[in-house]
């Protein structure tokens, strides 16, 4: 029997919005599923909604997603609309804190559906919370941002978190956002290089 693609992505949606699984749907305005193209090639994983994202139901689009846009635009020249973007959990924690690794394991069943749905070549994870849990390791962001893994055949690319960048404002080499601009070339260069093995 055949799956409806468009069938399984409404289930989902409507699974996420009901969802009672831990203590964070309790405060919640909106859940906050992701948003972009289904046939991307490029998924961003985040750590979770702030308090504009809970109110919008809308992924990175408080300050922190204004960056991103930014990051993606115009450093990368990666329009934004051409990824799909999501977060590890997707109800707000309370007062814009990380989520719990319990909180995480709640959700990973909806991050792992859409994973699958989505079936990208490529996972940019931003900060500590998506790239600990996905690689299941404790290695912080510092140690592996910028790095390539292979991640279920998948290519997986940890980077900063927005929010990390808006903390710390130097643009000195080797600085957070020095290093997160050249990170996004990297991106950049690899999808390049996807879209270029499409035309041969």
């Amino acid at each position: 029997m055949s799956i409806d693609i468009n069938e399984a992505w409404d289930e989902l949606k409507r699974r996420v919005s009901e969802c009672q699984k831990c203590g964070l749907c309790k405060k919640r305005n909106k859940t906050v599923f992701g948003e972009g193209p289904t046939d991307c090639r490029v998924v961003i994983v985040g750590e979770g909604p702030g308090a504009d994202e809970d109110a919008t139901g809308k992924p990175f689009v408080g300050k922190a997603g204004q960056l991103l846009t930014s990051i993606l635009e115009d450093g990368g020249k990666i329009p934004r609309n051409t990824l799909y973007i999501t977060n590890t959990v997707k109800c707000r924690p309370p007062e814009n804190r990380n989520p719990t690794k319990e909180e995480a394991q709640a959700c990973s069943e909806f991050l792992e559906a859409q994973l699958l749905l989505l079936h990208p070549d490529i996972v940019v994870t931003l900060g500590n919370i998506p790239t600990q849990f996905l690689l299941k390791t404790t290695q912080g962001i510092t140690s592996l941002r910028g790095t390539w893994v292979n991640w279920r055949g998948i290519k997986l690319f940890p980077m900063f978190h927005p929010s990390y960048l808006l903390r710390n404002e130097s643009r000195a080499p080797g600085s957070p956002k020095y290093l997160t601009w050249q990170d996004v070339k990297a991106l950049k260069a690899e999808i390049d290089k996807l879209q270029g093995a499409d035309t041969l």
